[in-house]
């Protein structure tokens, strides 16, 4: 991803070049046909048995890092430090395998797995359902965000609050935003005295501690809130809107039962793991089973907000988007060369995902060198170190404008 460093001596500066950067932005028009000739036909070819290969690569990593981890407690001392920094290892480790396991049961959310759909549904069952993943109800509710992807209030991946929604002073000057619609200016007016303000509207909000407490809550139960809870961008909430309820509004009557059986098969699981803690005891299902899976819905949030917010992208409304300029603002962002290949390359090839989400993982990669030539300065990757660029994207991407075609993400 292009970045423009800015040196900003004053508050008119800072609007200035936020206005700059709408004005700058160029809107796409290459169709999905454009990006499908550009791709050689062997990356449409999937394998059920090159995949099963992967799944249990992925269970064999698994299985070696649950038993090396068997061996702690019997060769370290109880009060030893090294005995929690090798269960702290383990945990992050397993973690990484974990999301890796998660990645192969969404490919078989989009049949990329396989072309055969029961070999697909039957595998990503068991995948999600072991991780606590209700697999249909997921499945449903994602697919929506691939059809909405960068839609300002569609798209249900991590959606952008709206100025008003989070009370900042209203807009008092007009200028353009973009080429399809006007929105007011980026500075709030201080009622007090009538000077433009900038930055947030609380001091207690920028403070380092408020900020990071809410990365970290964001991180750490995104993931199991949204499953359990609430799945943004709904309008009209009232019913219990989870992936857990097939009435609410995320669902068709014709996915009724295969909610039930999602949520089944969850609760199989569940129901297994207390069995687990009863034989083995609570503290063995928690040190090898629960902290790994908080550590993986980690990553699961934290993959996808990094793939789709960034301040340098932005959204589309209804007057802007398409479906092919709404992929376009996915991000790629690679996470080294062993953890994208562990998370089977969902992040550091994600944009070619968004526009034909059949081609597997193992050729996402090829894909994308292909289709860089079709998006041209469109095709959006970021190479800044993940722990600055999740900092760096929370500070700065905390809404956006109440009105425009185009809208990028602001902190003040």
């Amino acid at each position: 991803m292009k970045r423009k460093t800015v040196s900003l001596k004053s508050k008119k500066e800072f609007a200035a070049s936020e206005i700059d950067a709408c004005n700058s932005w160029q809107v796409p028009d290459f169709s999905i046909k454009d990006i499908r000739n550009a791709i050689p036909a062997h990356c449409f070819e999937r394998s059920t048995l090159r995949s099963f290969g992967y799944l249990f690569q992925d269970l064999l990593f698994i299985g070696l890092a649950g038993y090396s981890a068997s061996w702690i407690d019997q060769t370290t001392s109880s009060s030893s430090p090294v005995r929690f920094l090798a269960w702290s290892t383990y945990w992050i480790v397993q973690s990484f395998f974990g999301a890796g396991l998660w990645v192969l049961g969404h490919e078989c959310g989009h049949y990329a797995f396989s072309s055969s759909k029961f070999i697909s549904d039957a595998v990503g069952m068991m995948i999600h359902s072991s991780l606590l993943v209700p697999y249909f109800s997921w499945k449903y509710s994602h697919s929506q965000h691939h059809k909405s992807v960068g839609h300002l209030t569609k798209d249900r991946a991590h959606p952008p609050p709206l100025r008003s929604e989070l009370g900042l002073a209203a807009q008092t000057h007009k200028h353009k935003q973009d080429n399809y619609t006007n929105t007011d200016t980026d500075t709030d007016t201080d009622t007090d005295n009538g000077t433009h303000i900038t930055g947030p509207h609380s001091h207690f909000e920028d403070s380092p501690i408020y900020i990071l407490l809410g990365l970290i809550t964001y991180i750490s139960t995104g993931t199991i809130y949204y499953l359990l809870f609430d799945v943004p961008c709904e309008m009209n909430k009232n019913k219990w809107v989870s992936h857990f309820n097939p009435n609410c509004y995320i669902f068709t009557k014709d996915q009724y039962w295969k909610v039930h059986q999602s949520t089944a098969a969850v609760a199989a699981v569940i129901a297994s793991l207390f069995y687990a803690g009863k034989v083995l005891g609570w503290l063995v299902v928690l040190k090898y089973y629960v902290v790994p899976y908080l550590l993986i819905n980690c990553w699961v949030i934290l993959v996808t907000y990094l793939q789709h917010t960034s301040q340098n992208v932005p959204r589309y409304d209804s007057s802007v988007w398409n479906f092919q300029r709404g992929a376009a603002l996915t991000i790629d962002r690679s996470y080294g060369p062993i953890l994208d290949y562990i998370f089977h390359h969902v992040a550091d090839a994600h944009v070619v995902h968004h526009y034909i989400s059949t081609i597997p993982h193992y050729h996402c990669v090829e894909a994308t060198k292909h289709i860089k030539a079709v998006l041209g300065e469109h095709y959006m990757s970021d190479n800044t170190p993940i722990p600055k660029a999740l900092i760096d994207t929370w500070i700065k991407c905390r809404f956006v404008e109440d009105k425009g075609g185009v809208r990028f993400y602001k902190n003040h």
